[in-house]
């Protein structure tokens, strides 16, 4: 039987799959709110995903950090209140790849954000000339 995690993988994947732009996003943060802003302008239909209320798991981020070819480190939110409250910086030094990972997928507040998750990319945090010559 598969556990929820891995059905929601399995779902983020059909959808990406069926050309449809995953973003993955948390409502409050005003990075997120310029991207979706850029989207909409953009014309491109969009699955919104709240970090908040539903984190990447392990799974998704170990292909999407994989697919991204960014360092693992990139996909900290190095400017979150609990990345400094729990002196992340240190763990990110030494822990190893797969603990890190399962930290990012213990809270999506740990993550960067926005994500953006087509069927052949992976943008991390929004940089408006990334965006267009990857989605545009």
């Amino acid at each position: 039987m598969l556990k929820h995690n891995s059905l929601n993988f399995l779902f983020m994947q059909y959808k990406t799959t069926m050309g449809k732009i995953l973003f993955v996003q948390y409502p409050k943060c005003s990075t997120c709110q310029k991207a979706a802003k850029w989207l909409k302008e953009n014309n491109l239909d969009v699955e919104s995903r709240n970090i908040a209320e539903n984190n990447p798991t392990e799974a998704e981020l170990t292909e999407w950090i994989d697919e991204s070819k960014l360092p693992l480190n990139k996909f900290f939110n190095t400017s979150g209140k609990i990345y400094k409250e729990q002196n992340i910086k240190e763990r990110v030094k030494n822990d190893s790849t797969k603990d890190l990972i399962k930290l990012l997928a213990t809270n999506g507040m740990l993550v960067k954000r926005p994500i953006i998750v087509t069927d052949n990319t992976v943008l991390v945090g929004f940089k408006e000339d990334e965006w267009k010559a990857a989605l545009v």
